[in-house]
């Protein structure tokens, strides 16, 4: 119990500090960017359909078009990619990779050729439907509750994977969202529930079942 409670700590204070360090990062862009009159995001910005652009996608999340653009992606930022890495970080990186290949790819491919895309919106969107998905496949009751809470209290976040505002990277936002919902079944927990892992004793099978597994959750987590 001790070793588990103490290791979801660690993971989580290294995803806290991970997070806050992306967000350091995100707005020291921004300043030079600022300060060179948005010549970055010019540069280094996504141009669809350009074989040389396609390293872009790369830098395209650290960019962004203005002062609002930055503020309205990073509490969400800070907020979904601390959920999807406090389980662990090698998971965390691996999805990052997955969300931000689909953003960048699903605007590369079908994006007007005269735009140029830059924000972390998409890893946004990738990160909420990672969160929300995540613990349905692992079977994880606890993650799958944070999930649902997630999906009720941002569900207005769906909007903007649809072609309703003008000058919004709707696609880049659909392609983060299913490179979430992907990630999420390709770093599934694969391994048999805990609480399934063995026959219950005969006196104790009543026990067995959705209630234990929040048990044995809980327990683990010192609660």
């Amino acid at each position: 119990m001790v070793s588990t409670f103490t290791r979801l700590l660690a993971d989580s204070r290294r995803a806290l500090f991970t997070m806050l360090g992306v967000l350091a990062v995100i707005w020291l862009v921004q300043l030079v960017n600022w300060m060179d009159d948005y010549g970055l995001s010019t540069e280094y910005g996504l141009r669809s359909q350009r074989l040389d652009e396609l390293p872009d996608m790369f830098t395209m999340p650290l960019l962004h078009g203005s002062w609002d653009h930055i503020e309205a992606n990073s509490w969400p930022l800070f907020a979904f990619g601390f959920l999807s890495a406090y389980r662990g970080m090698a998971k965390f990186l691996w999805v990052s990779l997955v969300i931000l290949v689909s953003g960048g790819l699903t605007i590369w491919l079908f994006e007007r050729p005269e735009a140029v895309t830059v924000g972390a919106s998409g890893m946004v969107y990738g990160y909420f439907g990672y969160v929300v998905l995540r613990g349905v496949l692992d079977r994880n009751l606890l993650d799958a509750a944070i999930g649902i809470v997630i999906a009720a209290v941002y569900s207005y976040l769906l909007i903007g994977v649809l072609p309703v505002s003008e000058g919004i990277s709707w696609l880049g936002h659909l392609g983060g969202l299913l490179g979430g919902l992907v990630g999420a079944w390709l770093f599934r927990n694969r391994g048999p529930r805990t609480a399934t892992a063995a026959a219950p004793a005969p006196a104790a099978a009543g026990a067995a079942g959705p209630r234990a597994d929040l048990h044995k959750q809980l327990d683990d987590l010192g609660l």
